[in-house]
Formats: C-alpha cells, sequence, structure tokens
C-alpha cells in the first residue's frame, strides 16, 4: 500500500457470523457482505490489522466459524493531489544544504492527508523553500518524520535525496535520539520509570491506538519527572521506538493521560487546556553529510508555557 495517498474510512462494522456462513473464507464472507469494495480492497484491509475476527488480526484466509464477531474498518485509498506553496507560518531553527531544523507550532498538521489537503507543514516549505519538490516523496517533500497535529516542537526536513535517505535509515534503526515534555494528569510519585508495552490499532474505535499485549509492534518509552504541581506533574520522556500516538497512549496505559488529549483523556479535562500538553523538545541525529552529532532543540511555545505558569500560581 503505498502510504502517501489519501484514505477514507468506511465504517465502523461489526458482524456476528451465522451458521450459514460457516467455514467460510474471511474475504469471501467480507466481499460479499461489503459489495461496495473490491475482493482486493477487502484483502489489503485485513491484512493491515483494520479487520479483526473476535478481537485478533487474522489472515484474509481465514475459515470462519459460527459465532466469529468481525469488527473493523475499510480503508479506501485514492492519490492525492501534489501539494502547492502557501505562506504558511513556522520558524526555522536552522538551516544548510542538507537540512532544516524546524519548530512545528501547535495545530499545524505536518502534511496534506485526509482531512487536511492543504494549509500543512509541507506547503509552508514548499512556500519557503521551493526546491523542496524534488526531495523524498513528491506527496510528503523533505518528510522524513511526523508530529501530531497538536503536539508542537523540533522537526528536521531533508533538503536533498541523499540527506533523505540518510535520515530516513537513522529513524528506521532507531539512531535518533528524541525527547518530549509532557504534562500529563495527576501526581506522579516515582522519580523515573520505563513502560514497555506493545502497541496496535485499537480493537473497536479504529481511529485510535491502544496497547495490544498478542497483536500490537513493540514500544519503549522513558519517563523521569521534572516538575510535580497539585494535580498534573511534568515529565521528560525519551522513546527508544515511534510508534503512533506512542507517549499519549503508553501514559494513558500508565493511568497519567496527556493534559488536553481529546482522543485518550478524560473529557472533563479538555476545556481546561489549550491541546494536548506534549512538545517535541530535544532531536539527536548525525549530519547526513558531516557525520557530526547535531542535537537540536525547540523551546516550549507560549500556550505550553502560560499553563505551566496557572498550575504553579495554584
Amino acid at each position: 500500500m503505498n502510504n502517501s495517498w489519501f484514505s477514507s474510512a468506511e465504517g465502523p462494522f461489526s458482524y456476528t457470523v451465522e451458521e450459514r456462513f460457516h467455514d467460510l473464507r474471511l474475504d469471501q464472507f467480507l466481499a460479499l457482505s461489503l459489495d461496495q469494495f473490491s475482493r482486493s480492497q477487502v484483502t489489503e484491509s485485513i491484512k493491515s490489522g483494520e479487520i479483526l475476527v473476535n478481537g485478533v488480526t487474522v489472515k484474509p484466509g481465514y475459515r470462519l466459524k459460527p459465532g466469529d464477531v468481525i469488527d473493523g474498518i475499510i480503508e479506501i485509498y485514492s492519490e492525492p493531489m501534489i501539494p502547492r506553496p502557501q505562506d504558511i507560518a513556522f520558524e526555522v531553527l536552522e538551516e544548510n544544504p542538507d537540512y532544516l531544523i524546524v519548530n512545528k507550532p501547535p495545530g499545524l498538521v505536518v502534511h496534506p492527508g485526509s482531512g487536511n489537503v492543504d494549509r500543512t507543514l509541507v506547503n509552508g516549505l514548499l512556500f519557503r523553500f521551493g526546491s523542496f519538490k524534488e526531495v523524498g516523496d513528491v506527496f510528503r517533500p523533505g518528510i522524513v518524520h511526523r508530529l501530531d497535529k497538536d503536539t508542537s516542537g523540533v522537526m528536521v526536513v531533508a533538503r536533498s535525496s541523499t540527506a533523505h535517505a540518510n535520515l530516513v535509515h537513522q529513524f528506521k534503526n532507531r539512531q535518533v535520539q528524541k525527547t518530549y515534555l509532557a504534562l500529563v494528569i495527576g501526581e506522579i510519585t516515582e522519580e523515573h520509570g520505563r513502560i514497555v508495552a506493545p502497541i496496535g490499532r485499537h480493537p473497536v474505535h479504529r481511529q485510535k491506538m491502544a496497547v495490544r499485549e498478542h497483536n500490537g509492534r513493540y514500544a519503549a518509552s522513558n519517563w523521569r519527572c521534572s516538575t510535580r504541581f497539585a494535580h498534573h506533574t511534568l515529565l521528560e520522556l525519551h522513546i527508544e521506538t515511534g510508534r503512533t500516538h506512542q507517549i499519549r497512549v503508553h501514559l494513558a496505559h500508565l493511568g497519567f493521560p496527556v493534559a488536553g488529549d481529546k482522543l485518550y483523556g478524560p473529557s472533563k479535562d479538555h476545556a481546561m487546556f489549550p491541546r494536548q500538553m506534549l512538545h517535541a523538545w530535544k532531536l539527536g541525529f548525525t549530519h547526513p553529510g558531516t557525520g557530526i552529532r547535531i542535537d537540536a532543540q525547540a523551546d516550549l511555545p507560549d500556550d505550553f508555557n502560560k499553563v505551566l505558569a496557572q498550575l504553579e500560581a495554584i
């Protein structure tokens, strides 16, 4: 599957298998039940883990049994338009022929996708540095990693094809050091800790990720307490892996969700915070041209500092 393509979803859906479908292949059953999709689309969704039987991933050829519960969602991919240059506000912390280091503001999506076809960081990069259009993926030029829309902080963006390949390799092989600051709900009494819990797609709420002991991918996060407030704690986190929503899922699993997180935190908490209080603070990597160690840092944005000041005053 080309991950650069946009997707829309059909679902979520749930079926309980009747006796008459005993021993029918899963992909055949869904092709019959969801006739608006081709069998290849159904098969791709099963393989990608978007469709579960009795809460676990199975192969397309799984033979159904009466009482089996099938839950899932079908992703439909279509080729997006090539992003166009747009004047987008973001801070450039460092610029050289190989890469840029930028400070992504909260509320800015990194690249176009379903629901955000423009007004992204990529559109802004093309406006300010037009040569990016030939680096890496034409739909995500220069991008070698991502931050969630409401997560602020430091990112590295490749400026040449050679640098792009080098940086992608570093991220893939876990050679990049990523440090975050997160304000969480609750008072953590320990000074530090490590969370090792596999992450996969939530079995019911398919827009969410979750800790999945049997079907998730390995994920590890290290944290230490930075500042304690009356009912919140500021944590410094170093993540060993880069799973989707990793910090947010791990902290919620620990019982201390990120403050303001509308997806993984309590709804009563949302009004108190302008967004999820998560910031990519530091990024350490090897210069793709010289081999020198680079340590980049983005200071906390004003909205985060304002929240911390309010908590200190309580």
